[in-house]
């Protein structure tokens, strides 16, 4: 090892030994070039807060990083990228044109120990994983604050450690781990996670401080560089004068971080950071929410006691409708109990629909049923029964009553069939349409960085029965560059997917969904669903779910079977000559009671004949903020399913609830899927019997109990 490295190593390790012998005033985390929390060039063991969500754009000739960074645990960073070479092109002119070389990849960092008085946070992370291993590499690091100063000493095989100061240890088991494979961007590389490559190679020592100044706003940061960029992607080397980079970061406030630096002794770096936290967001105020009902302790008389009942039980419908956006489809009774059947419009909070219904029943019942209830229904379909003791709500809300005894006097449960006396039925509502605007995009392919469609499309549904409907969408292209998209990338399978460019440009008016379709109860916790239809924008046909899923349990069994054939390119009513067989069967559960995940394993036959297995998980947050990713594998080799060598992404999802003045249920959902491969390809169905049946999660009602009384 060179003497610096030696003498780096040893001034490293004195500071991350040091005791805290004054305040803990050490720097926050701050962003790294590369989007995680680190250095510059090096990341540190440090992790923001869970629920953080940070986008980073750094520029240092010849590579341009745009990174996405998520933190759905407090122990867990993950990051997606894309690094923009200009020095290099991407490859076939023909296809590409003069475009630069863009390279996409996923990070991940765990945390191992964390800081105490006496140890070091340490973590460990690797770089570049399912991407073309251009940039890959396996780190340990370890942080410890001291004052105002933070420092972090790791070691690294791969990119991060390319200077190689001592050989691998690891060869000491296998000579294999003498030398590391040289990356390529060939295409039967790209999206492998590259484990024969993984702990290869010699050793390179990396780390660093950085330094909170008096000035809040103002970081410094010094780094040892470990990696000499004498092995860049296609033999690119930079030079480099020496191994330390020096950079500055200005913090105006939590949301957004600047830095300028140094690196390699001859190359300016700039980055900027843009960051929160939706995960831990709480919901914006709503001034265009209409307040909720006013209790006035009465004792009123029933609708059925009034002069004209049925009016008097419209009103009730009504300020249900304006003050609960609660749809009412049927209003029962039973000792004592009002049973409220019908469907939420606005409020995704459970507990506070709840409590919106109860006040206005409290407001114009008064004191006539000792509980209010709750039955949710949806497409015909009643999920749950949530109920409430009048008294115990109205006591609450007045501040007399705490809210561990709130929940006591609460119930979620199955619908049951007991015997209810029904006093009003309005009107059904069978039909229902809008506007709204479609986005659809790729990133990063060799055609474009960005290939996009935008649409004005028309969606309606007819209801011919509550479980018997008929749905469909009209689509309308205004903008969309699709007519780009020309690298499909090779394929050994049927094109399921990768006739892109063909359906998005074919037909500038296109009826991406058009089908029948019919829901039953088949017990107290067994549901189905089938169809029959144009049921996606590549593919119609037949086929039915069903999902059995018990009231308050993490766990829920489903499974679905469809015959469908590929729709024609412009997206009418004629067929093409594929048709195939698929369906999967899935496993749903929902881990930890303090942070919640859930996850599911579908295995099954896909779109292009190929069986195998998909698995998501997904971190959720109390608001509803979800950080998820998913991989799939199936039965075909890396070769027949081509770049990518197998499916696999990462998604977020914010609820838009959390940041518009007005309640709302939409979602902004983000998925980030480095190709559009044929294979693990599965059919888009319109309706998912697990996703219409949430409200059968009773944690989510109760870690947003708070909200009752808004």
């Amino acid at each position: 090892m060179p003497n610096r490295s030696y003498l780096f190593v040893a001034v490293a390790f004195s500071l991350l030994t040091a005791t805290n012998a004054c305040a803990q005033e050490a720097p926050p985390p701050t962003a790294s070039e590369w989007g995680g929390v680190g250095l510059l060039q090096t990341p540190t063991a440090r992790m923001a807060e869970d629920g953080d969500f940070a986008f980073t754009a750094s520029h240092n000739s010849p590579y341009s990083r745009y990174n996405v960074t998520m933190q759905p645990f407090s122990w867990l960073e993950s990051s997606f990228r894309y690094i923009n070479v200009s020095n290099l092109r991407y490859g076939v002119p023909e296809v590409s044109g003069d475009q630069n070389y863009k390279d996409k990849s996923i990070d991940f960092k765990i945390r191992l120990l964390a800081e105490s008085r006496w140890i070091p946070q340490v973590a460990f992370g690797v770089r570049d994983v399912g991407g073309t291993g251009l940039f890959s590499s396996e780190y340990l690091v370890a942080s410890k604050r001291f004052g105002r100063f933070d420092a972090s000493l790791g070691f690294a095989t791969g990119y991060i450690g390319n200077r190689g100061d001592f050989s691998n240890p690891l060869s000491i088991i296998d000579d294999r781990f003498e030398s590391r494979p040289v990356p390529t961007s060939a295409i039967v590389n790209a999206g492998k996670f590259g484990a024969d490559a993984m702990f290869r190679g010699r050793v390179g020592v990396f780390g660093g401080v950085s330094y909170q100044t008096v000035w809040d706003s103002l970081i410094v940061k010094v780094e040892y560089d470990g990696n000499d960029y004498k092995n860049e992607p296609r033999g690119s080397n930079l030079r480099q004068t020496t191994p330390l980079n020096f950079g500055l970061v200005f913090v105006p406030n939590k949301n957004v971080e600047l830095t300028a630096a140094w690196e390699r002794g001859d190359a300016a770096m700039f980055s900027i950071a843009l960051r929160g936290n939706p995960g831990h967001a709480s919901p914006s105020p709503k001034p265009f929410d209409p307040p909720p009902a006013r209790i006035e302790h009465k004792t009123a008389p029933t609708p059925d006691q009034s002069d004209d009942k049925e009016a008097k039980w419209a009103e009730v419908s009504t300020k249900l409708r304006s003050d609960a956006a609660f749809r009412v489809t049927k209003i029962s009774e039973r000792d004592g109990e009002l049973l409220v059947s019908g469907y939420q419009t606005r409020f995704t909070n459970s507990a506070k629909s709840l409590g919106r219904v109860s006040r206005v029943l409290s407001s114009e019942l008064g004191d006539s049923y000792d509980w209010h209830s709750v039955r949710t229904e949806r497409l015909g379909l009643p999920i749950v029964d949530s109920s409430i003791r009048r008294e115990s709500l109205e006591k609450y809300i007045e501040g007399t009553l705490e809210q561990s005894t709130l929940k006591r006097s609460t119930a979620i449960s199955a619908p049951d069939t007991n015997p209810v006396r029904d006093v009003y039925a309005p009107k059904v509502r069978k039909f229902g349409g809008g506007f709204n605007v479609g986005y659809r995009q790729n990133i990063g392919g060799p055609d474009g960085f960005i290939l996009y469609q935008i649409a004005a499309n028309y969606s309606a549904t007819y209801f011919l029965t509550p479980g018997f409907w008929l749905t469909g969408t009209a689509s309308q292209d205004l903008l969309n560059n699709y007519n780009k998209f020309k690298y499909d990338a090779p394929s050994f399978l049927p094109k399921v997917r990768t006739d892109l460019r063909q359906y998005t440009t074919t037909s500038d008016l296109t009826l991406p969904n058009l089908q029948l379709n019919v829901t039953r109860r088949l017990g107290r916790d067994l549901y189905s669903i089938a169809y029959a239809g144009y049921l996606e924008w590549m593919f119609a046909g037949v086929g039915g779910e069903i999902l059995y899923r018990p009231v308050g349990e993490p766990w829920a069994l489903g499974a679905n079977l469809n015959w469908v054939k590929q729709r024609d390119y412009d997206q009418h009513f004629g067929l093409r000559d594929y048709s195939v067989t698929t369906g999967h069967a899935t496993l749903y559960y929902s881990f930890d009671r303090q942070e919640r995940v859930i996850a599911s394993l579908s295995a099954g036959r896909y779109l292009a004949g190929d069986y195998g297995a998909t698995l998501n998980i997904a971190r959720v947050f109390p608001n509803g903020m979800t950080m998820g990713a998913f991989a799939s594998k199936t039965n075909v080799s890396s070769r027949d399913f081509g770049e990518g060598s197998f499916d696999k992404g990462i998604y977020f999802s914010i609820p838009l609830d959390n940041v518009l003045p007005r309640s709302t249920g939409a979602r902004a959902t983000i998925t980030w899927n480095p190709l559009i491969r044929d294979g693990a390809a599965m059919l888009a169905r319109k309706y998912q019997l697990y996703n219409l049946t949430g409200e059968r999660d009773t944690r989510y009602f109760y870690e947003n109990i708070d909200q009752i009384d808004d």
